[in-house]
């Protein structure tokens, strides 16, 4: 018998239906030529970044290491100094003549009832305004100091909240969501690009001397990104807990240990490749380790000049708490000289009456003139010393707090209401303009009234500055694409350069 030959398809009627369009000589040469222009599209699109998002590739091993952003960034580094306790944009950036002509008049149609209670009459600036710089800009006598940076700023006066609480309104301001549990932005940042000091933490936050902010770990929680990304907290005053070597180790034997014990983790990393959680666990030990070193040197101030400590006020003998925010400023500057990614910096600790933070609502002016004190002086000359050493080229400094106040006192006191409608904050150096305003309140500084902006707004700008796209950097959570800006948030280009 002979073998049967195989088969062959000599027939169309034997094709698929796929098969059949693959032998339209029309269809092929259509299909080719979208196809082609597909590719282009992509190309193009992904250069602009503005595909669809993409998860950074994180290396396990090295989650840390340096990650190159979606475009060409004008920033490096991010300070955000977080006066919290919602400072009062009326005597500080805010300008409202209006205001003080209708000193102790009601408001016209305003609310009789605000956050804490029944509202008095409106209330004038509890400070002299005067015009600072070149720019002519009108800064309250509560901060000269800081006053005297208005042409190195952009101001933002149009900026709104989701909520008027200090703890939620933290967490909207640092996290882009008003309840718990999401990644604060230093978080979300760390994450997309990594640190150019891999013997420090990417991300590091400095409470006040006075205490932890309100809604505490979770302006600098990682939420649900990978638990490395969480920022690393300690200050000049209380330096990072656990890093000591324990009393009666010689250096030499902890460091043998620490390497007989990197050999084991490598060892069992080897036989368990694919376990990404190991290898994060070990890369967070390497850390630690390399910390030992690193975090003690770089707190260590005592090597700090006289005249850079008399600059921020470091040397006032008559302000223990400023003396300690001053070293924080300080302790701020060196881990952005040391190429940190992201720094955070609190004035102002958790809600106590106004007694530890910028909460003034029975005894404004009295407890103002305690906190500008704190704040003013070490905060600008923070400031002056990165742009004097050359570091605010590409490091962007934002200073904000968690929503404003109102216009009028509150019945039967000398503060004022919580205002999550209308508030102002400033950004400075890479790649902001100087000395510029954006936005505006309404005549009496209660409501956002043009270019009304929301937090989305802010955080959009500042990833986009460190030259990420904020609708593209996103992690997937319980099945949704979770993003900083949520679905919101445009950058604000009029401030850019």
């Amino acid at each position: 018998m002979k073998p049967t030959p195989p088969r062959t398809i000599s027939r169309a009627d034997d094709l698929s239906a796929t098969g059949h369009h693959l032998l339209d000589r029309r269809q092929f040469l259509s299909r080719t030529a979208t196809g082609l222009g597909a590719i282009a599209l992509t190309n193009l699109l992904g250069g602009d970044g503005l595909l669809a998002a993409q998860r950074p590739a994180v290396d396990a091993t090295r989650p840390y290491a340096p990650r190159a952003p979606d475009f060409p960034a004008k920033a490096r580094n991010v300070l955000v100094i977080f006066c919290a306790g919602a400072v009062s944009q009326l005597e500080t950036w805010d300008y409202k003549p209006e205001l003080i002509k209708h000193d102790g008049k009601p408001l016209a149609g305003g609310p009789p009832v605000t956050f804490q209670g029944p509202a008095g009459n409106l209330a004038r600036p509890q400070y002299e305004f005067r015009p600072r710089g070149q720019s002519g800009k009108m800064i309250s006598d509560l901060v000269p100091h800081l006053a005297q940076l208005a042409d190195e700023v952009s101001f933002i006066h149009s900026l709104t909240s989701k909520t008027n609480t200090h703890g939620p309104g933290e967490n909207f301001l640092s996290t882009g969501f008003v309840p718990d549990g999401f990644p604060s932005i230093g978080a979300w940042v760390s994450y997309a690009l990594g640190s150019e000091n891999q013997n420090l933490p990417a991300f590091v936050s400095i409470p006040d001397p006075r205490g932890v902010p309100q809604a505490s770990v979770n302006n600098w929680g990682a939420g649900f990104l990978p638990a490395e990304f969480q920022g690393t907290s300690f200050s000049a005053k209380e330096p990072l807990r656990n890093l000591a070597v324990p009393a009666g180790i010689l250096p030499a034997s902890d460091r043998a240990a620490r390497s007989l014990l990197q050999r084991l983790n490598q060892r069992h990393l080897e036989k368990n490749p694919d376990d990404g959680s190991l290898a994060a666990r070990i890369a967070s030990y390497e850390l630690a380790a390399r910390m030992q070193l690193s975090v003690p040197e770089i707190s260590d101030l005592s090597t700090e000049p006289a005249h850079i400590l008399k600059s921020y006020g470091a040397d006032d003998t008559s302000n223990p708490v400023k003396v300690a925010f001053a070293r924080n400023c300080i302790l701020a500057r060196r881990l952005i000289e040391a190429g940190v990614r992201f720094v955070q910096l609190f004035n102002g600790a958790y809600a106590s009456g106004g007694e530890l933070n910028w909460d003034g609502h029975n005894k404004l002016k009295e407890q103002y003139d305690k906190h500008a004190a704190i704040l003013d002086q070490p905060a600008a000359a923070l400031v002056r010393d990165l742009q004097q050493r050359g570091l605010l080229e590409d490091t962007l400094v934002v200073w904000c707090t968690e929503f404003g106040r109102m216009p009028m006192f509150q019945k039967g006191s000398q503060g004022r209401d919580h205002n999550p409608d209308g508030f102002t904050c400033w950004l400075a150096g890479a790649g902001v303009k100087r000395g510029v305003s954006h936005g505006r309140t309404d005549e009496l500084g209660r409501k956002a009234v043009e270019n009304i902006l929301s937090i989305h707004d802010l955080n959009a700008t500042i990833l986009h500055l460190l030259g990420l796209n904020h609708e593209a950097l996103t992690f997937e959570h319980n099945g949704i694409q979770r993003r900083l800006t949520d679905v919101h948030g445009h950058v604000v280009n009029e401030i850019l350069t």
